[in-house]
């Protein structure tokens, strides 16, 4: 009986399981990207030891795809090499990885999933303990299928009421974030709920989850419902539900009281009501990411953009999260409506979102981006503005050339 981390752990490891406790448990799946897989090859290779299951390790390329450099080309020949000389199974380059290991099911309520890459916590919207650890951590886990956990106290919120027109589950999350600060759930489990969840899309609880870990969240989780079931198209889901739970603290979020937020520099956690930034000018606005890059998102975008024009002034990419989004997308007429209204429209992945391809930012540029970091240098120069928001503010920002407010555009 507890918090839904409590109670994965205790179904997995069969006996009862606490906050505070030290275990050493079996995960469903290990991931890592082209960044992160390399150190997780070499930590792997000093362990000496056989890969510990070819079909449960997923490796994604995704940050630098395609390769844009001789070095960045190495790196990816060595995963390939690697991949091809232990047999893993699950190879992809179609995409952003947390995306993918959603889309292809390892993500399953009750699961247990490490990944070399921090918004690895985007899976626990399908109610499995999903966390990020480090490439050497990873590499062990690609030996061994286990890995050790201090199994964390958990903070719930509560987002009340529904959402209203121009508001979506992004504007709740930096909401939350303000108000804990971006340290505020250092290496606490975060379980999202409330009347406002329950009424969220997969989708939407994606990006919930997903922003967990921007303050500080070593997991977030939404419980398995009826959405859940839906989602997997499956009879039944696992009947995984806190029970009788101790939480370190609640929140509790009225969502109806909330007016689209931005996230401005230097950090993730400077959070204002965006009248209070309308109007600056824009000179990037980038629309994708693993926070923000699925079908739901780029539908609210096409609607905004369709028979409009970008402003010349502000350079549009559209980064599509995965194949599988794009040639949906491509289906809706969503993409047509991109290129029609003046926006780059790029491969699946994870584009300009971490300053290596695809859109860097010149010293003194100011960029929106609907992705999760805005510290400086992530995007490019060190000495650009990073502001994080919505899709629907991107979007209407896009047609403006400077912040805006969706509500007065549609």
């Amino acid at each position: 009986m507890g918090t839904l981390t409590e109670e994965i752990f205790s179904r997995r490891l069969g006996r009862r399981v606490r906050a505070g406790d030290t275990i050493v448990a079996p995960v469903d799946y290990a991931m890592s990207h082209d960044v992160t897989t390399p150190l997780a090859i070499e930590a792997f290779r000093k362990m000496e030891m056989p890969l510990w299951d070819p079909e449960r390790v997923v490796l994604v390329f995704d940050h630098i795809l395609p390769a844009n450099t001789v070095a960045a080309a190495g790196l990816h020949k060595l995963i390939r090499e690697f991949a091809e000389e232990h047999g893993v199974v699950h190879l992809f380059q179609e995409g952003i990885c947390h995306l993918l290991m959603v889309e292809k099911g390892f993500a399953r309520p009750g699961g247990i999933i490490v990944g070399a890459d921090s918004h690895s916590t985007t899976y626990g919207a399908l109610g499995c303990f999903a966390a990020g650890m480090g490439s050497t951590d990873i590499g062990v886990v690609f030996a061994t299928g286990r890995t050790w956990f201090r199994v964390p106290q958990t903070i719930r919120i509560e987002l009340h009421g529904s959402l209203p027109e121009g508001v979506y589950p992004k504007d709740l999350a930096l909401r939350v974030i303000k108000r804990l600060g971006a340290e505020g759930a250092n290496y606490l489990a975060v379980e999202w709920g409330g009347e406002a969840v329950a009424a969220m899309t997969i989708d939407q609880r994606l990006t919930l989850a997903n922003l967990t870990v921007d303050f500080g969240g070593k997991a977030g989780l939404c419980e398995p419902d009826e959405v859940t079931r839906d989602y997997l198209g499956e009879a039944e889901v696992s009947d995984l539900q806190p029970r009788d739970p101790e939480y370190l603290q609640r929140v509790e979020l009225d969502a109806a009281e909330v007016e689209p937020q931005i996230a401005c520099p230097p950090a993730i956690d400077n959070v204002k009501d965006l009248s209070a930034v309308e109007g600056l000018q824009l000179d990037e606005v980038f629309i994708g990411s693993c926070a923000n890059g699925r079908l739901e998102d780029l539908a609210i975008v096409a609607r905004y953009f369709e028979g409009r024009q970008v402003h010349p002034r502000t350079r549009t990419m559209v980064v599509p999260g995965s194949k599988k989004i794009y040639m949906e997308a491509l289906k809706a007429g969503y993409i047509e409506s991109f290129m029609r209204a003046g926006a780059i429209v790029m491969n699946a992945g994870c584009g300009p979102c971490l300053g290596r391809q695809h859109g860097v930012l010149a010293p003194g540029e100011r960029a929106l981006s609907t992705s999760n970091r805005n510290y400086p240098g992530r995007m490019g120069s060190a000495n650009a503005e990073i502001y994080l928001a919505s899709p629907a503010v991107a979007a209407a920002s896009a047609l403006a050339g400077a912040i805006a407010d969706p509500r007065r555009v549609i």
